[in-house]
């Protein structure tokens, strides 16, 4: 009774979807948050007789053949790349990007990784950070006594200074791009690894090589919509009931086989 497993393999897969849009859900107000989409397959199929085929009786070609398909797996979860719309804050050291393109933090273990949340901090000793305390790269340092910043959309920072009257330019942001930013892996807290898929980093002025530009008092808002992804739980939802009652059906046929006498 292959309709068990056919439908179990069904089951499995609208339930991977509802947990990808329960993430989505979940991370609607992160910043710079990108939605994923689960992206399935057919499995195998079992040639019970090939299209092409040359009919023993008659010696016609059979034009299709028998294939019975054996389900469905996972083949991906892809994320959506789409900007999400730019929220004011006021902020000095909120920047969000507007185009494509991440901002280059330094991990603890040393190795790089990229995020599109802007929400930038400082430390005691002025260091530009995320707000998860890493470092931005290239390591900018904002001096104690600066009275504010100013950054351009090309990244450069300028810092006033009550015994100036001119501006001091005190760095640059700069921002890495990819051939295929789809295959960046995920690692949490807005945070994105390099990978094969990706292909390496490619880091520039903003504005260049086809990048995004950088928005002072701006944080990116994530890129899902609420409507789509519950219109989305609902399909999955009688996705899943449907593949349950191909199950309850297998299970009476069963039963009715076994009761024969």
């Amino acid at each position: 009774m292959r309709a068990l497993r056919i439908a179990a393999a069904g089951m499995s897969a609208q339930q991977m979807r509802v947990e990808v849009i329960s993430n989505n859900l979940a991370n609607m107000n992160t910043t710079g948050y990108n939605a994923r989409r689960a992206e399935f397959a057919d499995l195998h199929y079992q040639q019970l007789s090939r299209p092409g085929t040359i009919n023993a009786s008659d010696g016609t070609v059979l034009p299709t053949g028998v294939q019975l398909g054996l389900g469905v797996r996972a083949s991906a979860i892809s994320v959506m790349l789409s900007q999400g719309s730019l929220a004011q804050t006021g902020g000095d050291l909120d920047v969000a990007i507007e185009g494509d393109g991440y901002l280059e933090v330094t991990l603890p273990s040393g190795l790089s990784a990229y995020t599109r949340d802007g929400g930038l901090k400082l430390t005691g000793d002025g260091q530009i950070v995320t707000s998860d305390g890493y470092p931005v790269v290239p390591d900018i340092t904002i001096p104690r006594d600066t009275r504010s910043i100013s950054i351009n959309a090309e990244g450069e920072i300028y810092g006033y200074f009550s015994d100036q009257v001119d501006a001091q330019l005190l760095g640059q942001f700069t921002l890495a791009g990819f051939t295929n930013a789809k295959g960046l892996e995920a690692i949490g807290s807005n945070l994105f690894v390099e990978t094969p898929a990706s292909g390496p980093s490619v880091v520039t002025t903003p504005g260049e090589d086809g990048l995004g530009v950088l928005r002072q008092g701006y944080l990116e808002d994530s890129s899902v919509d609420p409507v789509r992804e519950v219109t989305d739980l609902i399909e999955a939802q009688r996705g899943y009931e449907l593949n349950s009652k191909v199950i309850t059906a297998a299970d009476q046929m069963l039963s009715a086989m076994v009761q024969l006498r």
